[in-house]
């Protein structure tokens, strides 16, 4: 057996501490606790040893149940249906990894999407199950994304970012702004909007911050350059809708698209185009760019 700590956070499983109850086996507090899932569901997911213990090892059927007893399970979705897009590895050692994501992608899993994420792709792909995201880009959006390899070097990557040690370049096509004096700073205050899945901008101090540039003009729709300072949910969405340029084919803002399915053939056009940061282990300067386009 491992001496290593078991990590749920590394191996993307859920941790679940038994509640107070009266059940015999940790499989029957299971199949009450999670009255979706049946009994022959948890019956498989313990005979696959996707249900362990605090520990990390399988656990039996017949595993007595003890209040407040960890648990650790892997979520699971039937029949998930594939996307049909693939990610890129620019770049993997030891210690970090750079992903092209692609439009559509989830970087974690959440929601409808397990196995079809960019984070199960790469464990899979690298043989790695210690890798974890060190940012994230949202699942409409395309470009850049690190990873950490090795949980001994991962706080010094992590520190990048909170620190501000990383410089980030997204792009993005939108509707040409030329009554606005650009490059311009904006800042605002966002809060959680309705529906739930969206952001907003709200009264108070500021807590997002991103410089915006245009670096290409094409008619009515103008290539822009966003250098985002921090890195709130939806950022770069939420201000360019609020100068007057909603990102193209976003389904979220300014309004929302009922019923949107994903448009292949029409993505939303913001791309995390390329990062650039001094390297916490090496001191080496390291700079990935993208090797996405968005096509106007």
């Amino acid at each position: 057996m491992s001496t290593q700590p078991f990590n749920a956070a590394e191996h993307q499983a859920s941790t679940l501490y038994l509640p107070p109850g009266t059940w015999l086996t940790v499989l029957d507090c299971l199949c009450e606790h999670f009255r979706a899932i049946s009994r022959e569901q948890w019956l498989d997911r313990i005979a696959r040893g996707r249900v362990l213990d605090a520990n990390g090892a399988p656990i039996s059927l017949q595993l007595a149940y003890k209040e407040g007893l960890r648990i650790h399970y892997f979520r699971e979705v039937p029949n998930e249906t594939p996307i049909p897009v693939q990610e890129t590895i620019l770049y993997a050692d030891e210690h970090l990894v750079v992903a092209d994501k692609p439009h559509f992608l989830p970087v974690t899993p959440a929601g409808e999407y397990v196995e079809q994420t960019l984070l199960r792709r790469l464990i899979r792909t690298l043989d790695n199950p210690h890798l974890v995201p060190l940012h994230r880009i949202d699942r409409h959006t395309a470009g850049l994304v690190l990873f950490s390899a090795n949980p001994d070097s991962r706080s010094a990557y992590q520190s990048l970012f909170p620190t501000r040690k990383i410089d980030k370049c997204y792009e993005a096509i939108a509707r040409a702004l030329p009554d606005l004096e650009l490059p311009r700073v904006h800042k605002s205050r966002l809060v959680e909007g309705e529906p739930f899945f969206r952001m907003q901008e709200g009264p108070g101090a500021s807590n997002t911050e991103t410089l915006v540039d245009v670096s290409e003009k094409n008619g009515e729709l103008w290539r822009y350059a966003l250098y985002p300072v921090t890195g709130k949910k939806h950022q770069l969405r939420v201000h360019m809708a609020a100068l007057g340029a909603g990102i193209c084919n976003d389904p979220f803002y300014p309004d929302v698209i009922k019923d949107a399915v994903d448009d292949y053939a029409n993505p939303l056009k913001l791309l995390a185009r390329s990062l650039r940061f001094v390297d916490p282990l090496s001191g080496e300067e390291r700079y990935f760019e993208s090797r996405i386009h968005l096509d106007w």
